[in-house]
């Protein structure tokens, strides 16, 4: 028999399952409340407007093209309407700004691809979002902690990147409603991470993936807008911009994109090229005629729903949590991002979970690139109703509550 593990690259020591995915799994038990899966709610997704694209696709000339190969940049309409939505955020872009991706998460495994090689540094938040970590993974980085609200001085950096054996290649972020912390980085934060990049001489990764998702509060203007206010043109900027349309319309297509300067692009279609050619040509068209009959009024819809149901799950923590433990106060996503006393192990609380309370969160950690954070957890509110939110919250508060009067 052969043995794999000796032909394996050495890359592939660095792919690991991810706990959300195996989690996602208990949704089919009906026993468990999940507020486990980063996932949209179903219910929301516009089935009917879906139908009606593609029936008039089958039903016209456009089927023939819909059915063939196509070119790598993207379905053309697709890109044009989202260059006007980038524009509409203080991005003026044009079509040769805009790539379509098989959503965002091909987006930043090319990026990881396009910038990293073996040792060199990739600047994360401490926690960040767990999929762009198995992205960046494969191509053997390192990972320093990237603080929006921090002092660390460029040499600081540049200095461990050097000690570590490589470079610091680029500084990723999530901006808005961070998965998996709910949390917003203000003005500032993203003016100085702009500061940052400038003085280091890399470029940053703005994903946006949750960026329509704001339920209050005032809109802070992308990296990106910012970046270009300061320079004036998108093909002078540093940042790239990763968008998607799986929590507004739907996740089952497949579609993301990524907006950045045109020599960004063009290396990113090369690498479509080479990869899977170009995104499903018939999911881009459906994509652009439900956005361009309806995304705002989805989108609207999408907030009500979401708003509702983080409200309930703010005032069940409020309610049903134990003293000692914190949480954040999103104002948008679908995200609650608890802090528990030190001492306390997600992943164990986790286990007793699923066998006693059948409530079933992300545990931190996973979300640490330096394997921290093991008292902190994720909470999604997305796909569970106002029942399912309070009784949730009550069971995971009465088992914390006794895991600390046994820890005492």
């Amino acid at each position: 028999m052969l043995n794999w593990e000796s032909i394996f690259a050495t890359r592939s020591s660095r792919m690991k399952a991810s706990e959300i995915r195996e989690l996602l799994k208990l949704l089919d038990r009906p026993d468990i409340i999940s507020f486990a899966g980063g996932i949209p709610d179903p219910e929301l997704f516009p089935q009917a407007e879906f139908a009606e694209a593609y029936a008039e696709i089958f039903g016209g000339p456009a089927v023939s093209a819909a059915l063939q190969y196509s070119v790598s940049e993207g379905y053309r309409p697709l890109r044009e309407w989202l260059a006007k939505q980038m524009t509409a955020l203080g991005i003026p872009a044009t079509v040769d700004n805009i790539f379509i991706t098989s959503g965002s998460q091909q987006g930043l495994d090319y990026l990881g691809k396009l910038f990293l090689s073996p040792k060199d540094t990739a600047l994360v938040t401490w926690p960040t979002y767990l999929g762009a970590l198995q992205a960046f993974n494969a191509y053997e980085p390192n990972y320093d902690q990237l603080n929006p609200g921090g002092n660390r001085t460029p040499q600081a950096y540049i200095q461990a990147a050097a000690d570590a054996g490589g470079r610091v290649k680029f500084a990723y972020l999530s901006a808005d409603f961070a998965n998996p912390t709910g949390e917003t980085v203000d003005r500032a934060g993203r003016e100085r991470v702009l500061d940052l990049a400038e003085e280091l001489d890399i470029p940053v990764i703005e994903d946006a993936a949750y960026q329509s998702l704001r339920y209050d509060g005032e809109a802070i203007p992308p990296i990106l807008a910012l970046e270009i206010a300061r320079i004036g043109d998108i093909n002078n900027a540093r940042t790239i911009y990763c968008g998607s349309f799986s929590k507004t319309l739907a996740p089952g297509l497949r579609v993301g994109w990524v907006c950045a300067a045109e020599p960004v692009i063009r290396k990113l279609v090369l690498m479509k090229q080479a990869a899977d050619l170009h995104s499903s040509t018939i999911n881009q068209m459906a994509i652009c005629a439900v956005a361009e009959r309806g995304f705002d009024e989805q989108v609207a819809k999408v907030h009500k729903v979401y708003k509702h149901r983080r409200n309930a799950m703010l005032a069940a923590l409020e309610k049903y949590m134990p003293a000692g433990v914190t949480w954040t106060k999103p104002e948008g996503g679908m995200f609650v991002w608890v802090t528990l006393p030190k001492g306390t192990d997600g992943a164990e609380l986790l286990a007793k979970s699923i066998q006693s309370a059948k409530v079933a969160f992300v545990p931190g950690r996973a979300f640490f690139a330096d394997g921290s954070g093991e008292n902190t957890l994720r909470l999604s509110f997305s796909c569970a109703n106002d029942k399912m939110i309070d009784e949730g919250v009550r069971r995971l508060g009465d088992l914390i509550r006794g895991g600390m009067a046994e820890a005492a």
